[in-house]
C-alpha cells in the first residue's frame, strides 16, 4: 500500500472524474423522470450495458464456476437486482443531494455485516464511527421535522442491499478474477429485472434508450476510473475525495433541476463521509484487509 502512494495526485484526480461519472448516472435518471418503471429503466440500463462485456465474452465464456459459486452469484444477483430496482424508484423521486448523501451509508453497513458474516472484530472506535455516520442519516432524514417521502425509504434499503452484493463480491473475488465477478453482476441482474420489467413493460422511445444507454456508458467510466485511482494511491488517499461527489449532486441538483441546496443534508453527508473515511483509515493503520469499502465501490 505504501508503494502507491507515490502518485496521490494522480488517484485523487481520477477519483474526482469517478465522483462525476456516477453523479451523471443519478441526473441522467432523474432526467427520464416517471415515464418509465424504475423496474424497466433499470432492465434497460443493464441491458444495454451487456455491450461492454463484449471483449470479455470469451474469458466469462470459458469459466468453470463450482455449485457453491453458482449459488453465491445466484445470490448476489438477487440482492443486487431489487438494490437497483430501489435505487432508480428514489432516484425519481427524491432530490440528486439525498440520494447521493445516503448511498454514502452502504460502506457502514458493510461494515457492520462483516462483524455479523465474516466474523470481523469491531473495536470502539469503528463503532463510535459507525454511530457517527448513522447521526448523520438522521441528520438528512429528520424524521418527525419533514415528511418523508418513500424514495428515502427505498434508499435507506438500497444502501442495505448494496452492501450485502459487496461483501458477497468480496467472499468471489478471493476465488475468480475481478472480471469474472463485474460480469456476472451483469448478467445475473439483467436476467433477474427481466420479468420485473415485463410486469408494468412501457414501449421507450428512442430518447429513453439513448439516455439509459448513457447511464450504462457513466456508470461502466465510472468503474473504469475507480480502478485506475485505487492503482495510483491508496484507498485512504482516495476515500476522502469521494466526498466531492455530494459538491457535484448539489450544484447539478441546483442548476438542472431546480433543487435548492439543503444544508442539513450536506451536514449529514459529511458526516457520513467522514465517519467512512476514518473506518478506512484504522483500516488502513492496522494493516486489515480492507472490509469496509471505498463509497462509490458498491454502485452499479
Amino acid at each position: 500500500m505504501d508503494s502507491k502512494a507515490s502518485r496521490p495526485v494522480a488517484g485523487i484526480a481520477w477519483m474526482v472524474v469517478t465522483g462525476l461519472c456516477f453523479v451523471m448516472v443519478t441526473a441522467l435518471v432523474k432526467l427520464l423522470g416517471g415515464r418509465i418503471p424504475a423496474a424497466e429503466s433499470a432492465f434497460l440500463r443493464y441491458l444495454l450495458g451487456l455491450v461492454f462485456l463484449l471483449p470479455v465474452w470469451r474469458q466469462l465464456a470459458a469459466t468453470r464456476l463450482t455449485r457453491r459459486q453458482w449459488r453465491l452469484f445466484g445470490m448476489r444477483g438477487a440482492v443486487h437486482t431489487v438494490g437497483v430496482m430501489l435505487w432508480f424508484y428514489a432516484m425519481t423521486r427524491i432530490p440528486i443531494a439525498e440520494v447521493t448523501a445516503m448511498n454514502y451509508l452502504t460502506p457502514v453497513y458493510v461494515t457492520i455485516l462483516a462483524v455479523l458474516v465474516l466474523n470481523e472484530r469491531l473495536a470502539l472506535r469503528r463503532i463510535l464511527a459507525v454511530v457517527a455516520a448513522l447521526a448523520g442519516a438522521v441528520l438528512i432524514l429528520r424524521p418527525g421535522f419533514r415528511e418523508l417521502d418513500p424514495g428515502h425509504l427505498a434508499m435507506l434499503g438500497t444502501a442495505a442491499l448494496f452492501s450485502g452484493s459487496y461483501l458477497t463480491a468480496k467472499i468471489l473475488s478471493d476465488e475468480l478474477s475481478a472480471t469474472v465477478v463485474v460480469a456476472m453482476l451483469s448478467v445475473t441482474v439483467t436476467i433477474g429485472l427481466a420479468p420485473f420489467a415485463a410486469l408494468h413493460w412501457v414501449t421507450p422511445t428512442l430518447y429513453d434508450l439513448g439516455v439509459l444507454f448513457g447511464v450504462a456508458c457513466f456508470a461502466t467510466a465510472g468503474h473504469f476510473t475507480m480502478t485506475l485511482a485505487f492503482a495510483a494511491a491508496p484507498v485512504t488517499v482516495t476515500q476522502p475525495v469521494t466526498f466531492l461527489q455530494l459538491v457535484w449532486s448539489v450544484i447539478i441538483g441546483a442548476v438542472f433541476f431546480a433543487e435548492p441546496a439543503d444544508p442539513w443534508v450536506i451536514a449529514g453527508g459529511s458526516v457520513i463521509i467522514l465517519a467512512v473515511s476514518f473506518i478506512t483509515w484504522r483500516e488502513a493503520q492496522l494493516k486489515r484487509k480492507h472490509i469496509t469499502p471505498p463509497t462509490p465501490a458498491t454502485k452499479v
